[in-house]
């Protein structure tokens, strides 16, 4: 009876690992998949970055650049073609903006799981121009 009794709560116990190894995986998964999505998105990002430089600087507003849409390319003036590129880069910083704080909150999900707790100072923010300027405008006082 005693023997039937321990296997049985090691079967539980077990079980309890198991959930709980996969939960802590899974939320591990989570945090480099979206770091992974980050790396992707900001890869872009350079790519335009060189792309809008090279524009700038190598061809005037006049010429027509070949811009790649799935499997086509379609000449456009380079003037709308930089402004096409910008407006993709606006919504690139913004898309890897919005990942980065929610990587924040999965990498405190992975640490309340394991019973850590939350990293101090991880949830700090740059200050923003008009904050900056305030501050400024006080120290010259």
């Amino acid at each position: 009876m005693y023997f039937c009794s321990y296997t049985a709560n090691m079967g539980s116990d077990s079980q309890r690992v198991l959930e709980y190894l996969t939960e802590v995986e899974e939320a591990a998964e989570d945090v480099l998949t979206t770091k992974q999505q980050i790396v992707d998105l900001d890869s872009k990002r350079n790519k335009n970055r060189e792309a809008l430089n090279a524009m700038k600087h190598e061809m005037s507003d006049l010429e027509k650049v070949k811009v790649c849409f799935g499997n086509m390319f379609i000449k456009f003036p380079n003037s709308k073609a930089s402004k096409m590129i910008q407006k993709d880069q606006e919504q690139l910083d913004k898309e890897i903006n919005d990942l980065r704080k929610g990587l924040k909150g999965k990498v405190n999900h992975i640490n309340e799981i394991q019973g850590k707790p939350e990293l101090r100072g991880y949830n700090l923010s740059p200050l923003s121009t008009d904050e900056i300027k305030a501050i400024n405008s006080l120290l010259k006082r």
